[in-house]
C-alpha cells in the first residue's frame, strides 16, 4: 500500500478523538452497561471498522493493487475479533477473581486497551521488520503459531489462567503499596493517600494484570496478522479496528461465554491454517514462485471455520454461569 507518515498520524489522531469520547463523553460515568448500550456499540464499532476496510478496499483498487489489500484487511480484522472473543474468557477470569464491580470493569478495559494499542503498534513493526530482514523467521513464526493452534485445542482460554500466578502482581505487592481499601471504597482509581502515602489500588493491580496478560495475547495475535498480510498500515489497522470494539463486546457476551464451548477449537484452526500458510508462502518465496495462498482464500477459510465453530456452540452451548 503506497503509505505516507501523514497517514499514520491521521490515523493516529482518529484512534485518539475515537478514545476520547469513548471514555469522556458516551462512559464518562461508572455504570454497568445495560444490553441494549453494549448491543449498540458492538454494532457501532464493526461498522466503524467495516467502513475503515471498505476505505482501505477502494484505497487499493485506486493504487492498481487490486482487492488484495482489502481482503488482507478483511481476513486481518476477522481475525483478530475472533482472538478477541477468546479474550473474553480471561477478563471474565481476571476480574472474578478481583472481585471486580461491573460498574468499574469498562474503565479498566479502557486503559488496559488503550495499553494494548501502543503494544500492538510495537510488536507488529518489529515482526514486519524481522521477516522483511531475516526470511528464515517466516517458518518460526508459522511452526510458532502451530504450536499455538494445538495449545488452543488442547484448551480453552480462561482455563488457563490463573491471576494469582501473575509475576506483575507478585512483583507489584512486593516492592509497592497497596491500600487496605476495596473497589468499593477507592472506585475506579488507580492511586489513592493512605496514612501519608501514595499507595497503589487494587484496581491498578487488576490493570497490571490485563496488560500484562495483554503482551501474551500479542505474542500470539500478531504473528498471525504477519501470516495475513506484511503490509504495516494494514496489518496495525486492522488489529486496532477490531480490538477497539472490546469493551462493548465483552458486556455483550461475558455472561455467556462459556456457551461458546467450541470457538476454541476454530481459533485452533485458523492459527494452524495461518501457520502453515506462513510457512508455505516462505518455501514458495524460496523457490522463486509468487503467493502460496491468495488473499480471498485465506479470508474465505478463516470465515468458514469461524462459523462452523460458532454455529456447533449454538446448536450445542456449554452451561452458562451468568455475569462476572
Amino acid at each position: 500500500m503506497p503509505v505516507e507518515l501523514w497517514h499514520w498520524f491521521a490515523f493516529g489522531g482518529l484512534v485518539v478523538v475515537l478514545l476520547a469520547l469513548d471514555l469522556y463523553v458516551f462512559h464518562r460515568h461508572d455504570h454497568t452497561p445495560l444490553l441494549a448500550e453494549s448491543t449498540w456499540f458492538t454494532v457501532f464499532w464493526i461498522a466503524l471498522g467495516l467502513l475503515f476496510g471498505g476505505l482501505i478496499w477502494w484505497w487499493g483498487v485506486a493504487a492498481g493493487l487490486g482487492l488484495d489489500p482489502g481482503l488482507k484487511y478483511l481476513a486481518g480484522y476477522l481475525l483478530e475479533k475472533a482472538l478477541s472473543v477468546d479474550n473474553i474468557f480471561v477478563f471474565v477470569v481476571i476480574f472474578r477473581f478481583f472481585h471486580v464491580p461491573m460498574m468499574y470493569q469498562y474503565r479498566v478495559l479502557f486503559w488496559g486497551i488503550l495499553g494494548a494499542v501502543f503494544m500492538r503498534l510495537l510488536f507488529i513493526l518489529a515482526g514486519i521488520e524481522l521477516i522483511h530482514r531475516f526470511d528464515w523467521v517466516m517458518p518460526i513464526f508459522g511452526l510458532f503459531l502451530v504450536y499455538t493452534a494445538y495449545k488452543l485445542a488442547r484448551h480453552s482460554g480462561g482455563g488457563e489462567v490463573h491471576p494469582e500466578k501473575n509475576i506483575v502482581l507478585k512483583t507489584a505487592r512486593r516492592f509497592f503499596r497497596v491500600t487496605a481499601g476495596d473497589h468499593h471504597q477507592h472506585g475506579h482509581d488507580f492511586f489513592a493517600k493512605e496514612r501519608g502515602h501514595w499507595c497503589i489500588t487494587p484496581m491498578f493491580l487488576v490493570l497490571l494484570v490485563i496488560e500484562s496478560t495483554d503482551v501474551l495475547f500479542a505474542v500470539d495475535s500478531v504473528p498471525a496478522i504477519i501470516a495475513i498480510t506484511d503490509d504495516r498500515f494494514i496489518a496495525f489497522t486492522s488489529n486496532i479496528f477490531a480490538i477497539l470494539g472490546l469493551r462493548a463486546l465483552y458486556f455483550l457476551v461475558a455472561g455467556v461465554v462459556e456457551m461458546f464451548r467450541y470457538l476454541h477449537f476454530g481459533l485452533a484452526a485458523v492459527l494452524g491454517f495461518v501457520g502453515v500458510k506462513m510457512i508455505a508462502e516462505w518455501w514458495v518465496e524460496l523457490q522463486g514462485g509468487d503467493q502460496a495462498v491468495p488473499p480471498w482464500v485465506s479470508l474465505l477459510v478463516i470465515a468458514m471455520l469461524l462459523t462452523i465453530s460458532i454455529v456447533a456452540s449454538l446448536a450445542r452451548p456449554g452451561p452458562k454461569n451468568g455475569s462476572p
